[in-house]
């Protein structure tokens, strides 16, 4: 089972403005726009695909953390689909700071869950986020 979340933001995604001006006006008023740096409103998205199928989408407007993962995520969604496929069942994450907390692999040990070491940070091989990149879009 392929599993990733994603977060997406109800505001601009890139926070970056492209403006186009003439040499020598860089800080003239009407070229300065003012930002607010807090993360803004958003919505945090999280999918399991495995061969022949895929749980549904959850939603929520929390920031991912350990706990939650573990409550949420594991209890609710993995763990059904672990039973589901029986021994031969590997699970893959994306190595994300809350996918290691203790809590989670402690989750993991007593539900009997393998995981696929994977290496950090490695979007290319993990199918799930060329989905995100489409939603993205």
């Amino acid at each position: 089972m392929s599993s990733d979340e994603s977060r997406f933001s109800l505001q601009s995604d890139s926070r970056r403005t492209f403006i186009w001006r003439t040499p020598g006006t860089r800080y003239h008023q009407e070229n300065t726009i003012e930002r607010h740096r807090y993360g803004g409103a958003g919505w945090l998205v999280w999918a399991g695909i495995i061969l022949g199928s895929r749980t549904d989408l959850h939603v929520q407007s929390v920031t991912m953390t350990g706990h939650i993962y573990r409550d949420v995520i594991l209890e609710q969604h993995v763990r059904l689909f672990r039973f589901a496929m029986g021994a031969e069942f590997l699970f893959m994450d994306d190595n994300a700071r809350p996918h290691r907390a203790n809590i989670v692999d402690e989750c993991l040990q007593s539900e009997d869950i393998t995981r696929m070491d994977w290496p950090a940070y490695s979007p290319d091989l993990n199918p799930i986020e060329h989905v995100w990149d489409m939603l993205g879009r």
